[in-house]
């Protein structure tokens, strides 16, 4: 396999395109959006992506999860149905993070830690992007892409999670994303039970 040849979608890679509808993207952005976010700081260099964590929160500076603020409210339908998409119990999905991508951020090949789970489902809003796989093979890599378009959501289990990187290729617009994941060791968060224009 030559450098960046194209392969085929990693197994255990699932798509779904219309997983909200226009309205559905419309409340949730409304929330989303009065959300205090917060820098990541990866050693010491603060990226153009900003984050707000829900159940469980990991700081790249102290290598360390700790409890996050709960779930709120208004992502508790979406949490039960991308449970349903993943095949999953609601609990399962214990960690909840918003991501804001103004114009010009994205990210880089990575794997998701290890101290989460074998499942990730990932929401997009507000407008699409370019998902990133690939894992070595010989001397070079085979890559696979997936348009993430608004309002699609994606399930990586299997291969799809623990032997393929990924990333997020620059946003040429504001985009929001929701990745709900497991842990590796299951703690269940707490679950915030009432309206708030912002956190809970």
């Amino acid at each position: 396999m030559g450098r960046g040849q194209t392969a085929q979608a990693p197994e255990g890679l699932r798509y779904e395109p219309r997983f909200v509808t226009e309205e559905e993207e419309r409340a949730i952005l409304s929330q989303v959006e009065a959300l205090e976010f917060g820098r990541v700081v990866l050693h010491g260099v603060a990226s153009k992506r900003e984050v707000a964590s829900f159940g469980w929160g990991y700081s790249f500076e102290s290598n360390s999860l700790s409890e996050a603020a709960p779930i709120p409210y208004w992502l508790q339908p979406l949490r039960e149905r991308a449970a349903a998409l993943a095949s999953l119990e609601v609990a399962q999905l214990a960690q909840a993070l918003v991501v804001r991508y103004p114009p010009g951020a994205g990210i880089g090949y990575h794997r998701d830690l290890p101290v989460f789970g074998p499942v990730v489902v990932g929401i997009s809003l507000l407008s699409a992007c370019s998902m990133r796989f690939r894992r070595a093979a010989g001397e070079g890599w085979e890559v696979y892409v997936l348009e993430l378009e608004p309002r699609s959501a994606y399930v990586m289990s299997g291969a799809a999670r623990s032997a393929w990187q990924h990333g997020i290729t620059v946003c040429r617009e504001a985009r929001y994303s929701i990745t709900l994941r497991t842990l590796k060791r299951p703690r269940p968060p707490a679950t915030a039970g009432g309206p708030s224009p912002t956190r809970p």
